[in-house]
């Protein structure tokens, strides 16, 4: 398969062929938009990793019943204090701007000091964050601190957990692989994966919404572990980053800072900011992977 797809946070009930489909439209309507030749269906596969994540035995759709007191990890905290923020500057922002596809104006932010505000920590942010456009779109609250574990659980709790999600990844890319598109989470594993494969033949990395340059709690944690603040440039020969300037999961916007030479580029995608989607038929997708493909 030329190209790769590699999907991120909660698709613990989707497989692949699903995956596929979406992705495939999306993609190839990026590619038109671009004035670039369309991908053909037997050029592209994706990467389905979200059924480790599924607990054994349980109904279709299931989310444990977690509730603020499951948020006892410093490091859970901290992620859910920084997307509170994130959601707060940009609530305050389209107070003054109104933009009807832009994020919920009524959000607090972390220092708001009123009437009859919650005073656990977590408690408050998750009340804030439920009013965001993004997040509510998951549902519950318990569907938000759900997604919250995964990351957490990837990068730190199960090796065992990381090896079979990569192997998924290295089971799916073959000689003919030019392109790997990570998103949200997938870029995180699309970024070690090609780490650890040093002899792949992967020309290019296109990464989606992604949360790769989020010190402290992602990049610092990534593997190979970064050294002197800048991460290990992956054996790619042109890393393209794309993020919406309101992607709450996408804190830091620009990779390059991190990595060296990522040719980072903003879009507009409304208030479904993280939406792989509109990720995916925004014209800088399809000129970045059309460049991937003619190399």
């Amino acid at each position: 398969m030329k190209v790769v797809g590699i999907h991120g946070i909660l698709h613990d009930y989707l497989t692949a062929p699903q995956i596929e489909n979406n992705w495939l439209l999306a993609l190839q309507g990026g590619l038109e938009i671009a004035d670039k030749p369309k991908i053909e269906r037997k050029d592209f596969t994706s990467v389905a990793y979200g059924d480790f994540f599924r607990p054994s035995g349980t109904r279709a759709a299931f989310i444990p019943p977690l509730s603020s007191e499951d948020i006892k990890e410093e490091w859970e905290q901290e992620l859910l204090l920084k997307w509170w923020n994130e959601a707060a500057a940009l609530s305050a922002q389209n107070r003054s701007e109104k933009d009807e596809r832009g994020e919920d104006g009524s959000i607090q932010d972390p220092n708001f000091q009123g009437r009859g505000r919650t005073p656990e920590v977590v408690q408050r942010a998750l009340k804030q964050l439920s009013k965001s456009r993004y997040f509510s779109a998951w549902g519950s609250e318990k569907v938000l601190i759900f997604a919250l574990k995964q990351v957490r659980q990837y990068l730190y709790n199960h090796q065992e957990l990381k090896h079979k999600i990569l192997q998924r990844v290295t089971d799916k890319v073959s000689k003919d692989t030019k392109i790997i598109i990570g998103h949200s989470l997938g870029s995180v594993v699309a970024y070690e994966a090609l780490c650890a494969n040093p002899q792949w033949n992967v020309h290019t990395l296109v990464t989606l919404g992604s949360p790769l340059g989020i010190r402290n709690l992602i990049f610092d944690a990534l593997t190979p572990t970064p050294e002197n603040g800048r991460g290990v440039w992956p054996n790619v020969k042109q890393w393209f980053n794309i993020a919406d300037k309101g992607d709450i999961v996408a804190l830091e916007k620009k990779l390059a800072p991190h990595f060296g030479s990522v040719i980072d580029q903003l879009v507009y995608n409304g208030w479904e900011s993280h939406d792989v989607r509109r990720y995916l038929t925004a014209k800088e997708t399809g000129l970045a992977v059309a460049t991937g493909l003619v190399e």
